[in-house]
């Protein structure tokens, strides 16, 4: 008796994107974003917000936003704002206080500034260890996304050293997504996650590649669009399921509506239902 996850209103495949650093080229991306549906996670260090009034000089291209932008643009936006530390440094390079200091300064830093629980997070260049993962754990991070591009759709399994399916200057990008925009899967849900920082559009001078991806992919009625951390808590909820000892019956303990498939049947279970499956 195989049972198959599933996202909310029983899809099959869920879309989610990575950006950082809180650069003024997510204004034009997050334009982008809604206007074909998608949701992404903004990583934020938010002790490298430049001064209020900057101006940077002509033909700067990695431009940080000041605190009060940051703010403008993320607050209400529909999107996620997560951890990225305050001040972006290589972490397996300092002692474990110091980790739990820079995760901890800029998770408090925007929980203040917008509100909420920020409990995602990636890291600093990509790079990570062991003890650092350790620390995350303890500082309340429950994913943490790597710079590994695996070219696949599987949802994660280990969620502290996250990986994505590609950043978006890979070659196979536009194949990737018609590959999975048009493939009928009828088992395992799919994952599809982008990643990369928006002052590379700029720098490359190729913001087509991210207008090409969003028209093709988004709007789709068989995809759902979320955030990391809301990828996270269904994955997390769906986990919690309670199965009777023959797997015939299952009851969902969650405060969410649940879904799942068998190979002839899709079910949807509501906060408290118990329901039988076969």
């Amino acid at each position: 008796m195989n049972i198959y996850m599933r996202f909310p209103e029983g899809k099959v495949k869920a879309l989610t994107l990575s950006y950082d650093d809180a650069v003024e080229q997510d204004i034009r991306f997050i334009d982008i974003l809604n206007a074909h549906g998608l949701k992404c996670t903004f990583n934020v260090n938010s002790g490298c917000y430049a001064p209020e009034e900057t101006v940077y000089p002509e033909g700067t291209i990695h431009r940080r936003m000041t605190e009060a932008q940051a703010t403008e643009l993320y607050a209400n936006s529909g999107h996620e704002v997560a951890v990225h530390t305050y001040t972006h440094p290589f972490l397996e390079n300092l002692t474990p206080s110091a980790v739990a200091l820079e995760v901890l300064r800029d998770r408090e830093k925007l929980e203040s500034q917008f509100g909420g629980v920020v409990r995602g997070m990636a890291y600093p260049y990509g790079t990570y260890s062991d003890s650092v993962v350790e620390v995350l754990k303890n500082c309340g991070i429950v994913y943490a996304r790597t710079t590994k591009s695996t070219e696949k759709f599987d949802i994660p399994t280990d969620w502290l050293r996250l990986p994505a399916t590609c950043h978006h200057k890979n070659e196979r990008l536009m194949e990737l997504a018609k590959t999975f925009a048009e493939t009928e899967y009828a088992r395992h849900p799919k994952l599809f996650y982008l990643w990369g920082h928006t002052y590379e559009f700029e720098s490359n001078d190729n913001w087509n590649v991210i207008e090409e991806f969003a028209e093709y992919i988004g709007n789709r009625d068989d995809i759902w669009y979320a955030t990391n951390i809301e990828i996270y808590e269904y994955v997390d909820d769906y986990k919690r399921l309670i199965f009777s000892a023959d797997g015939k019956r299952v009851k969902n303990p969650t405060a969410r509506t649940l879904y799942l498939a068998t190979s002839k049947n899709s079910f949807e279970i509501k906060s408290g239902e118990t329901i039988e499956l076969f």
